[in-house]
């Protein structure tokens, strides 16, 4: 963790770029940020190790070989508890804030009613996060300075790639908790791939994506349970040319899940993920990534 005064001080996330852009593939962390602002954990009622149980800790970091690989990666600053990009600009809890709600926020899903809305109100275990009512403020505050701007950052990404290659490929990158309540850890899968259930990228990649990972020996599942959330939804376009492949990490193949911190197994997976990057970028994309139109940003 790192303690920072704000995000006007501090950049709330980077792209890292390749020396040239060489294949039409995006990589994406959107929870893997470790800044949390003073005022964040003031008013929050967990402490500096509790409040980070949310974040996919290390995912840039197991990712990193894409940039070497010739594509950008862009990574968040800020942590998921503060902000989760991986919603509706919109999700919020009314219950969570002083003050009305804007009429269009989206105050029903099922995200929102389990806490973990765009703003969320408990960390991935159901703990609430803050001591007390949040003015709505904060929350519109946070969509405007950061959720804003790091979609119009991925959307400026997607849209140059796509213009480059004539298609393009996101990759959007997560960890899950070994185990969850009232399911046995034996049977959690090492990785989870999520494509919308066949809506947000081809069928050629994610069964490529599938083969290769099961090839280094590890447990494949496929949209169970996870199939995808808000960026993976939005920006998966197979009829314009642009795919989008949801990964998830179980974290116990690299790390240490009640400290956080990596494990002798980080490395082994890092050169692991290097193959399997460098597999994708060998893929013949007019196949499985077929281009048949043109990318409009969204």
């Amino acid at each position: 963790m790192r303690v920072v005064t704000d995000f006007r001080s501090e950049p709330p996330f980077e792209i890292l770029s390749p020396v040239e852009q060489i294949h039409p593939f995006v990589f994406n962390s959107p929870h893997s940020g470790t800044a949390y602002p003073e005022d964040f954990l003031a008013a929050s009622r967990l402490d500096s190790r509790r409040i980070r149980l949310s974040e996919d800790a290390h995912v840039d970091k197991l990712f990193m070989h894409a940039v070497t690989a010739g594509v950008p990666l862009l990574r968040a600053h800020f942590p998921r508890a503060y902000l989760d990009v991986n919603r509706e600009p919109y999700e919020l809890d009314p219950r969570m804030f002083d003050g009305r709600l804007p009429a269009f926020a989206n105050v029903r899903s099922i995200r929102v009613a389990g806490g973990l809305g765009t703003v969320p109100r408990v960390i991935s275990d159901s703990e609430e996060i803050y001591a007390g009512p949040l003015p709505i403020e904060t929350a519109l505050d946070r969509i405007e300075t950061l959720y804003k701007p790091y979609h119009a950052a991925l959307t400026r990404l997607l849209a140059q790639t796509h213009v480059r290659f004539g298609r393009a490929v996101l990759i959007d990158c997560h960890s899950m908790p070994s185990s969850v309540r009232g399911q046995d850890a034996r049977g959690r899968s090492d990785f989870v791939l999520g494509d919308r259930h066949g809506t947000s990228a081809s069928r050629a990649l994610i069964d490529h994506a599938a083969g290769a990972l099961t090839a280094l020996g590890y447990k494949v599942a496929i949209n169970r349970p996870y199939a995808g959330g808000f960026i993976t939804e939005h920006y998966g376009r197979p009829a314009k040319g642009l795919h989008a492949l949801q990964i998830e990490i179980n974290r116990s193949l690299y790390m240490d899940e009640r400290t956080l911190d990596p494990h002798s197994g980080f490395v082994r997976l890092s050169a692991e993920l290097a193959d399997f990057i460098d597999g994708l970028m060998r893929l013949p994309l007019e196949v499985v990534c077929p281009s048949p139109g043109r990318f409009a940003a969204e």
